[in-house]
């Protein structure tokens, strides 16, 4: 009688294993084998790490296998068996590998298989069809959508995270508890002690490193040394928390009305500031979303303010981007003057504070949360309703999902939630952020997600003009390795550009992108798939490492000012400053986000790791050790850059870019 060698791995996570009764049925072209029972309690088998093998005998050839039943029923307790994959050999010697990679829960049952990736069309026969289709009719009715808030790109339909399937959630809850990590991180940092001092102010600058001399790197001591003067501050535009805001200047806006004479003391060209707009040696950054933006009032012993400012940089003869004018809000008038690095002192200090707070904001709810989690897990949700276990694109895009839905289900259930840890110390907090969010919904195309075409935009591409670009160039070298992968991938499934239409579920993928998760935001082409992995991917993991280095140090990245912005100049003093920046309490609570939020997890995977083989073709391994030989180039070029820097720029280097949106 024909005899299959049968080989089962159990994940490695804790409690992975199962003690339950596991039985297994082999369904094959020319038949179906009996259930078979690999498994019973107290065998030790199916252990967590364990690779156990059985060998199966049926009555009669049951020609080429297509799918396999593992079936899991309950001896006591509840019980989840996370399995990774399945191997059969033939009798005739040929080997067949089924992937898995999820948990079976309770009483539950998964049919599995082969790891062959196939498009609809390939599917000849009806056994094979009608398993494709319950696959998603089941994924579907377990991934739904839902409006957190109106005009919000639509998110998981879970209250908590312990409502999401089983195969998203994380394998260690508390390792993703905010509330915990904040603790924690209080705790670290040695700061608890201040943390209930709220509407407590600091005595000076320097009384903020009784709180930073903890947490300090090389970086953030150099923030925190040089963060007056103006060559930092017009350094973070290009490589700091937000590089993503500036854009070259065609023509001064009306409503900030410099003029020669306001900045004819900062060109150093011997040109008028019309010539110099026109030579391209004006830049801007506009934070008019934040305009009509309510402000925290969660805490009514605490008045908290924001500011939408405008703020004009000038390309120096060094080709360095300094600031020449700020002003702090969007009207202008004699209650909203023009700052200039010439007014007094702490007049221009006041100013560049009230820049980098709304800089803070924008970076923290709009580059950060909608940009990278809200997006990221849109392409989550419709991956898992739209592309079955086996198509080419699910298994490319999966390990890239890895953790979103349930970081961004977390966040909403305890960080920006009403009441949340959002609303501890960010003068955005209380519903500031929704609003946010709903205004920048509007701006977001698939364009500002790709990133070459964002960088274009804004006229920030040429390096020769602009050299000190950091996280342009990293990012555009990461972006087109991961074009080049996407598209290897790509071409091994799909010949033509017909059959990419006559994908179905391709379409549909697409289609859920479009009118669920977006809001009627369009797309198509390779360059989605590419936004994708980069959302994912180096997005979350410029934004999680640049929080710590240059936010730690509060005076140069206020989550609130507790003073409104400044009518009239002169007036500024040294005092005022330190009442417009964050009191003791809240300044805490901010150091242990960003410590928090910076953290990697214990089990990261980087961009190019790959350690569940959702393909099992050799065409796409060998595009996946191109990859990885890109990204190890990339690491090479950075790390050889950074040498003997004192700001190195190290955020976009591939060893440090996670593959997911996962905190």
């Amino acid at each position: 009688m024909p005899s299959y060698t049968v080989t089962v791995a159990t994940g490695s996570q804790w409690f992975a294993g199962t003690d339950d009764y596991v039985y297994l049925t082999l369904q094959g072209t020319d038949g179906c084998s009996d259930r078979h029972l690999l498994d019973k309690p107290f065998y030790n088998d199916f252990e967590r790490g364990a690779v156990d093998s059985y060998d199966v005998t049926v009555e009669e050839d049951l020609g080429e296998i297509q799918l396999i039943k593992i079936e899991k029923r309950r001896y006591w307790y509840q019980d989840d068996w996370y399995l990774k994959y399945i191997t059969v050999k033939t009798p005739v010697g040929d080997y067949l590998e089924f992937p898995c990679y999820r948990w079976i829960t309770d009483e539950k049952e998964v049919v599995l298989r082969d790891g062959r990736a196939k498009l609809p069309r390939d599917d000849k026969t009806q056994i094979l069809k009608q398993h494709r289709r319950k696959e998603l009719e089941s994924r579907q009715k377990m991934y739904r959508w839902k409006e957190w808030h109106p005009g919000f790109p639509l998110s998981i339909d879970a209250h908590s995270h312990s409502e999401l399937p089983r195969d998203i959630q994380f394998d260690n809850e508390k390792g993703i508890d905010f509330i915990l990590n904040y603790t924690k991180a209080m705790e670290n940092l040695y700061v608890n002690r201040f943390m209930h001092m709220f509407q407590s102010s600091w005595s000076d600058f320097a009384d903020f490193e009784r709180i930073f001399v903890r947490i300090s790197n090389t970086i953030s001591e150099y923030v925190m040394q040089h963060w007056r003067e103006d060559f930092m501050f017009g350094y973070q535009f290009l490589n700091g928390c937000n590089p993503v805001l500036i854009r070259r200047c065609t023509e001064i806006p009306k409503k900030l009305p410099v003029t020669m004479d306001m900045v004819e003391c900062s060109l150093e060209r011997n040109l008028t500031l019309e010539e110099e707009v026109k030579q391209g040696n004006i830049f801007i950054v506009d934070y008019e979303l934040l305009d009509g933006v309510d402000a925290n009032k969660t805490d009514p012993c605490t008045v908290q303010y924001l500011a939408a400012p405008i703020c004009l940089l000038y390309k120096n003869l060094e080709k360095k981007i300094v600031p020449i004018a700020i002003q702090l809000g969007q009207k202008p008038g004699p209650d909203n003057p023009i700052f200039l690095p010439s007014d007094a002192t702490y007049d221009w200090l006041l100013a560049k504070i009230w820049v980098r707070s709304s800089d803070f904001h924008i970076h923290q709810t709009v580059t950060h949360l909608l940009r990278t989690h809200l997006v990221s897990e849109v392409f989550s949700i419709a991956m898992f309703r739209q592309l079955p276990a086996v198509h080419p694109l699910f298994k490319l895009l999966v390990p890239h999902m890895r953790f979103t839905i349930a970081i961004n289900t977390k966040a909403r259930e305890q960080l920006i939630c009403e009441c949340g840890l959002f609303d501890k110390a960010n003068a955005t907090g209380g519903g500031g952020h929704v609003q946010m969010v709903q205004k920048a919904m509007k701006d977001l195309t698939y364009s500002s997600l790709c990133f070459p075409e964002y960088i274009k935009a804004k006229g920030m591409d040429s390096k020769e003009d602009i050299p000190y670009y950091f996280y342009r160039d990293d990012g555009i070298k990461v972006w087109e390795a991961i074009k080049s992968f996407a598209e290897d991938v790509i071409h091994i499934y799909y010949e033509s550009d017909e059959v990419v239409c006559e994908d179905v579920e391709l379409q549909a993928f697409v289609k859920d992108i479009y009118v669920y998760g977006m809001r009627g935001v369009k797309a198509s082409g390779k360059s989605l798939l590419t936004a994708v992995l980069s959302t994912a991917g180096f997005h979350c993991g410029l934004l999680l490492c640049l929080q710590y280095d240059w936010c730690s140090w509060i005076p140069n990245a206020p989550p609130t000012m507790r003073c409104p912005p400044p009518t009239e100049k002169g007036t500024v003093t040294i005092e005022q400053i330190v009442e417009s920046l964050p009191d003791r309490g809240r300044s805490c609570w901010h150091l242990g986000a960003v410590w928090a939020l910076s953290q990697f997890q214990d089990t990261e995977l980087f961009l190019g790791m790959y350690p569940d083989e959702h393909f099992v073709e050799k065409p796409v391994k060998e595009a996946m050790a191109k990859f990885r030989k890109n990204l190890d180039e990339i690491v090479s070029i950075i790390t050889e850059r950074n040498k003997n820097k004192k700001l190195p720029y190290y955020y976009l280097s591939p060893d440090r870019i996670p593959n997911s949106v996962a905190v």
